[in-house]
């Protein structure tokens, strides 16, 4: 053999090549579905995304039980042995609660990467995606992004136009890099304070709550500055209003956070803490003259409860001086 023959690459051809059909060699590249025991597979790492048994949970036991799993599930093999679930993690979960030990299941070879990318887009579909989740999501997903940029980037001079990630993450979600950026900014929260942005979202009853605006100013705080905020919180029974939440942070970017500072900031009554009374314009506005506006209604409604007032002290007055 030539030495020009040695260097060039030539693909091996076997007998099978010659035996086989085209159409039966790109068969043999396709991905095949096959039924996995469970026991071989574990959970994503730090996987983001709860598997609640709620009620959803039991629809799909129940679906499980009529028809099987009707998606498979994506996995990945592991250095270790068995298996690792990129997409799945609830249909595995509602196998267990239907007695059934395996489920069909499409073995992918993939990047940490590009796995993490698949496991949170696959997961962002559902509708019921906590702030937390979404939160740990993007952040996974933008570190995923980041590193198969910087890959790219040491055999490619013309890496894409190179669009920030977090836009990226926000156009195929329907929302700003601005919103992926805030909702990334949860994550720095201690858990128990991430937990009421949870509750918040929820509209859990009888549970203190956190909106995400005030939130996001909280996670500039140092851990122990959150923790101080929280046994606040537990104590008061409050939680911080989006102004209040941007006073502490500036408190805190100064060093002058204290606890008695978080104490009577919280002490603080907001708007939305104090009792109102409301009334439907169309029934009020019957009592009035046409024309009458809603601040010449209030004025006279103040002054009725005035007259109001005076009047029944003058028959308390009375009563007690007659007895």
């Amino acid at each position: 053999m030539s030495k020009k023959e040695e260097k060039m690459n030539l693909p091996k051809i076997t007998l099978d090549d010659f035996l086989s059909s085209q159409e039966e060699r790109d068969d043999a590249q396709l991905e095949k579905v096959q039924n996995i025991p469970l026991n071989k597979t574990i959970g994503f790492k730090n996987h983001p995304f709860k598997v609640r048994d709620d009620e959803k949970m039991f629809e799909t036991v129940e679906s499980v039980k009529k028809h099987g799993v009707l998606v498979p599930a994506i996995i990945r093999p592991i250095d270790k042995g068995g298996y690792e679930i990129v997409s799945g993690h609830r249909r595995k979960r509602a196998c267990q609660l239907a007695g059934i030990m395996e489920m069909p299941c499409i073995v992918r070879n993939l990047t940490d990467e590009e796995a993490t990318i698949i496991m949170v887009d696959t997961n962002l579909q559902r509708e019921d995606i906590l702030p937390s989740e979404r939160a740990f999501a993007y952040k996974m997903k933008l570190e995923a992004i980041k590193k198969q940029g910087r890959r790219s980037d040491l055999t490619s001079s013309q890496f894409a136009t190179k669009l920030d990630s977090a836009e990226i993450i926000g156009g195929e979600n329907g929302e700003s890099r601005y919103t992926v950026y805030r909702y990334i900014r949860l994550t720095y929260l201690i858990p128990e304070l991430l937990q009421l942005v949870d509750n918040h979202h929820l509209k859990e009853k009888d549970k203190n709550k956190m909106a995400m605006s005030p939130a996001v100013e909280i996670s500039y705080l140092t851990k122990e500055e959150q923790m101080e905020l929280l046994d606040t919180i537990d104590c008061l029974q409050v939680t911080p209003s989006h102004a209040q939440a941007i006073r502490m942070r500036k408190l805190s970017e100064k060093g002058e956070l204290t606890a008695d500072e978080i104490n009577n900031i919280l002490e603080e009554e907001k708007p939305n803490q104090k009792e109102q009374i409301r009334f439907k314009v169309d029934k009020v506005k019957t009592y009035f003259p046409k024309g009458y506006s809603i601040e010449q209604m209030q004025d006279v409604i103040e002054k009725l409860l005035q007259n109001y007032q005076k009047q029944w002290i003058k028959e308390r007055n009375a009563k007690a001086y007659t007895r």
